[in-house]
């Protein structure tokens, strides 16, 4: 490793009242790499400002729109100036401030999903491919421990061929129309002016089908959607039950919803094989249950000594202490900033510590948003994601 200084971070978006924006600055401060030195917080240039004033920014590094600090952040010595910009915008607002990014060369880091919609994602991809700057997105749940874990049990072997995967992403804060009501998160996520072409399919849908896929290692072959509006006037969807056939003949099932009341952030996944399963809940973070088919239940702890090495490196405190979500979102800026002090001298060589979600799990995910919705509309329901 060759770590010689903490990585600075500029941020586009995230300012006063952002519930995001707060848990990248958190995360990314966590390890002590990363060192926020600019922002462009709000399209509102006096709420950037404030924004800014309030994290201890200098006047000079406090811009009223991306396009200044992209263009000023260039002009400063390269001793100075931001090396990693990190995209905290609401979904319509990630495309221009990625590709503007990444053209005048600084890595980026962009909350997810990757874009507005499905061409945007493409044009990126083509984007990051060509250039030699990291680009990560912040699929936050694959940075716990435990999930690197079972994944680890998965591309061992240890369940057998992979048979069947359920995902489940269960929230109830949609369950009444408060988006009407003045609520700044919900506004937002429900405009298909912002949001782009799905509600909750594209807001925690996307996260289900990226833990399914990391996990699994598979890939989705085609789905068969049931997508809905539960609360009237809304312009989006707030519920989705998806069937999916994987590419090595598995099937599985989605469930992605914001209409399930009383659940608060309750995504979980089960992945069964020929010879085990496994089952991970993102409100029980620490455990891992592991089911085999002809021994008992086994447990994996978090901190616990017989974990594979990429659990181990993405867990921080003694077993028995929680890591939870900020920790998980952390591990995610911790492997981008070591991949950023580490970008010429190989760094793809080693998987350890620069696991971190990428443009193909963008782009992956944005199909799928798109072929979710599709299906939902469509009277002929399995859709072939090769179509």
């Amino acid at each position: 490793m060759h770590l010689k200084r903490k990585v600075r971070l500029g941020m586009i978006g995230g300012g006063k009242g952002s519930f995001i924006g707060a848990v990248h600055r958190m995360a990314a401060a966590l390890d002590g790499q990363t060192e926020l030195v600019c922002g462009a917080f709000s399209s509102n240039p006096e709420v950037s400002y404030e924004s800014g004033k309030e994290l201890y920014l200098p006047d000079s590094r406090i811009y009223s729109t991306y396009q200044e600090m992209i263009y000023k952040e260039n002009l400063l010595p390269e001793e100075v100036r931001m090396e990693l910009i990190s995209v905290v915008t609401p979904n319509h607002v990630h495309f221009e401030p990625v590709k503007m990014g990444l053209e005048a060369g600084f890595h980026v880091i962009c909350d997810k999903p990757l874009c507005f919609n499905l061409e945007e994602a493409y044009i990126l991809f083509d984007i990051v491919k060509n250039s030699d700057k990291i680009f990560a997105l912040t699929h936050n749940y694959t940075g716990y421990p435990m999930v690197k874990q079972a994944k680890y049990l998965v591309d061992s072997g240890k369940m057998g061929k992979i048979r069947k995967v359920v995902t489940e992403y269960a929230q109830g804060w949609l369950s009444n129309s408060i988006e009407n009501e003045g609520q700044k998160q919900a506004s937002w996520r429900t405009d298909p002016n912002r949001s782009g072409i799905a509600g909750a399919i594209g807001d925690i849908g996307t996260h289900a089908e990226n833990l399914g896929r990391y996990i699994s290692g598979l890939e989705m072959e085609s789905i068969c959607a049931d997508i809905n509006t539960h609360v009237e006037g809304r312009a989006l969807d707030d519920d989705g039950n998806i069937l999916v056939r994987y590419s090595n003949g598995a099937s599985g099932i989605l469930y992605a919803s914001q209409i399930s009341a009383g659940e608060e952030n309750n995504l979980k996944i089960r992945v069964y094989g020929e010879t085990g399963s496994l089952e991970w809940s993102q409100m029980e973070p620490n455990t891992l249950i592991v089911k085999w088919l002809d021994k008992p239940t086994q447990y994996f702890r978090t901190g616990s000594h017989d974990l594979c090495q990429h659990a181990v490196l993405h867990s921080r405190l003694p077993s028995g202490h929680p890591e939870g979500y900020i920790e998980a979102f952390a591990n995610i800026y911790r492997n981008v900033s070591y991949a950023i002090q580490n970008h010429n001298t190989g760094y793809k060589n080693d998987q350890s510590l620069f696991d971190f979600p990428g443009i193909e799990d963008g782009v992956k995910g944005m199909e799928f948003i798109y072929k979710a919705i599709q299906s939902g509309q469509e009277n002929k329901k399995w859709l072939n994601f090769k179509n």
